[in-house]
């Protein structure tokens, strides 16, 4: 799951987004359509779920949806404005991953 990096604010409207990256001392303005996307990102919703929101709610072909929010999220990767979400620990009184002796 991709979720936004914890160094970056941001604020989000209808006209787009704008990131302040407090780590690289960077600034980045998002058009709608990015401020869409990354809003959802913040709100914790899977690529996939975004992809169908915005095809739906726009009603470009999702495989076109698909390949353009993925190209946008490589690129908020290469500016380390995303990153990988660990996976949840099973609960309980196991260890994950089992401590070898």
């Amino acid at each position: 799951m991709q979720t936004t990096a914890t160094h970056l604010r941001s604020v989000v409207d209808q006209d787009g987004a704008v990131i302040l990256d407090i780590k690289h001392d960077t600034m980045l303005t998002l058009n709608s359509t990015g401020g869409y996307i990354w809003q959802r990102l913040q709100q914790g919703k899977l690529v996939d779920e975004i992809v169908c929101e915005l095809s739906r709610d726009t009603g470009v072909d999702l495989a076109v949806v698909d390949r353009d929010v993925h190209n946008f999220l490589e690129q908020l990767k290469a500016k380390h404005l995303l990153t990988e979400a660990e996976r949840d620990r099973p609960a309980g009184l196991f260890r994950w991953p089992p401590k070898l002796p």
